[in-house]
């Protein structure tokens, strides 16, 4: 009988060890971490792999001799508890064997964090900052900086004005480049509260805390594109500011940078011409959506006693240099953030313009980019 259970004891180990791979790797189940793109997420994965199998099988071990001394050793069947209070020799075993365990899993652990934490020598910096939700990305040394908001699409989906796709949630108005091949260093803050840069495919994940400036990096070998999301609870809109990275060949990217600079220099000259009331209106309702709507509400009516509506305010309605000031500076005190550096001219004086005129308002109030220019230099 003895021999039989340890058998027994033995196949369910080896049946157990065969089939944790199996198990664990299968994809479908989500039951396993993503082993990602690049040589450190491939590590990170590797390192979790030996980890959790260790720790398993010190787990079947430990408590394989525990069920079988209890089955084995029961009163029933007349075995009787050893008397004894000290052994030398069990005390060295069972102090030296979790040490070299532990020494074992040390030298993997170490080496992975050494590749995780070496942002030295890199080919392009981007410094990544949170906000209340939205992240803003700046190519330091490369004259481009622009806000990556919750796609339009996402927000119809999110009200079910339109059906949910395969991206619900996950899909950027503007996504972050990054060159294959090259390191990129990433230079991770916050501009509110706390948040959370997290992209599994790359086993990136930094918090980002106002004052403090995190560093990470990755190194992307093939053209992909990969998504993350804010990691860390930072309030109404968590949910709604994800992040979606591309990596491309270098001429792509060199050509997206020139546009991108291009872009800014058209953004600088439309800052000197009169705009009709209708391209502001127009541009205004866009900008609204993506970056106003989330606390003031599709319709302009707000969310009573957390954030003021836009529809017959007495701040969208009345002085224009208040209103401004509101929109530019932001409020102490409150939720409203300051939008000087999140909009450019244009944007800041279409959705002024969008606001003092939609739900309701009607002013006949026009702001023009310059008004914005003008607006700031007096300041």
């Amino acid at each position: 009988m003895l021999s039989i259970s340890r058998r027994s004891l033995g196949l369910l180990f080896a049946v157990a060890v065969a089939f944790l791979p199996a198990l664990v790797y299968a994809g479908e189940w989500q039951l396993n971490m993503t082993e990602g793109v690049t040589s450190v997420s491939q590590s990170v994965f590797r390192l979790h792999m030996v980890i959790l199998i260790i720790c398993v099988v010190i787990g079947i071990v430990v408590f394989g001799v525990m069920f079988y001394s209890m089955y084995a050793h029961r009163k029933s069947r007349g075995a009787k508890a050893a008397n004894f209070h000290e052994s030398t020799t069990l005390e060295i075993i069972w102090t030296v064997i979790p040490f070299v365990i532990l020494i074992a899993m040390a030298f993997p652990a170490t080496s992975t964090l050494k590749k995780i934490y070496d942002t030295d020598n890199a080919d392009l910096d981007i410094l990544i900052t949170g906000y209340q939700w939205k992240w803003k990305y700046e190519y330091l040394g490369e004259d481009v900086s622009f806000f990556s908001n919750l796609s339009e699409k996402s927000r119809q989906q999110i009200y079910s004005k339109a059906p949910k796709s395969a991206d619900y949630l996950l899909d950027v108005d503007e996504p972050v480049l990054i060159p294959v091949g090259k390191k990129v260093r990433f230079l991770v803050t916050a501009a509110d509260v706390i948040h959370s840069w997290w992209v599994p495919d790359i086993a990136v994940k930094r918090d980002a805390i106002p004052g403090y400036v995190n560093e990470s990096w990755t190194l992307v070998e093939e053209p992909g594109t990969f998504v993350g999301q804010c990691a860390e609870l930072c309030g109404k809109d968590h949910g709604f500011m994800p992040i979606v990275l591309k990596a491309v060949p270098q001429a792509e990217f060199d050509a997206w940078l020139a546009e991108k600079r291009a872009a800014a220099t058209a953004i600088a000259e439309a800052a000197k011409q009169q705009l009709s009331f209708e391209e502001l209106y127009a541009k205004g309702e866009e900008v609204y959506i993506s970056r106003c709507a989330a606390c003031h509400q599709d319709n302009g009516q707000g969310i009573p006693g957390v954030f003021p509506a836009i529809a017959g305010s007495a701040v969208a309605t009345g002085d224009l240099a208040s209103h401004l000031s509101v929109i530019l500076n932001g409020v102490n005190g409150t939720a409203m953030q300051a939008f000087a550096e999140q909009l450019n001219p244009v944007e800041s004086a279409a959705v002024t313009t969008f606001q003092r005129n939609a739900f309701g308002n009607n002013t006949g109030d026009i702001i023009q980019p310059i008004d914005i220019v003008n607006f700031q230099q007096d300041q």
